[in-house]
């Protein structure tokens, strides 16, 4: 029987980016709050999300109005690459990104972290944007997604395929 493994990813559900994307745009289009300032958010391409605002202070509200619905969602802020606000023109505009997949050099912080603090007999493989944990032991590997969970990578992780 082959070794207990599971795969350490970063994925984000696209349709609860574009649920929470939705809830945010009709937000903005009725708090009162928000009225005449021109505020709007829309997708920009497949991942991207442009907000647009008259004010700074009204651009920088409504991406924590988004950022509230992202939570609301169960998505990870650290999903969402937000920039900050930049004039354009008579509008300030702010681009996001949602960020998907695990990037060499973090895959290879999440090894080095595995290889340096995990228990004896785990390996960590790299296999292009997702990393595959094993050992012999399948508590061995509980306490790998403990250390993970407890760490700080910057890229929302979760872990699936444990078998």
């Amino acid at each position: 029987m082959a070794n207990p493994s599971f795969d350490v990813v970063s994925k984000v559900d696209h349709q609860e980016v574009d649920n929470a994307l939705n809830q945010a745009a009709k937000e903005l289009a009725n708090r009162f709050d928000f009225r005449g300032t021109g505020s709007k958010i829309q997708w920009s391409g497949e991942n991207a999300v442009v907000l647009e605002s008259e004010t700074e202070e009204r651009c920088k509200a409504a991406i924590d109005v988004f950022k509230e619905k992202l939570i609301k969602r169960g998505i990870s802020l650290k999903a969402l690459d937000m920039g900050d606000p930049a004039s354009s023109g008579q509008i300030y505009k702010a681009t996001g990104k949602v960020v998907q997949g695990i990037s060499q050099d973090v895959a290879k912080k999440i090894s080095k972290k595995i290889r340096d603090e995990g228990p004896k007999g785990v390996q960590a493989q790299i296999q292009g944007e997702q990393l595959r944990v094993s050992g012999k032991k399948k508590d061995d590997l509980q306490a790998v997604i403990q250390l993970l969970k407890s760490s700080d990578f910057d890229v929302a992780l979760q872990f699936e395929n444990f078998r």
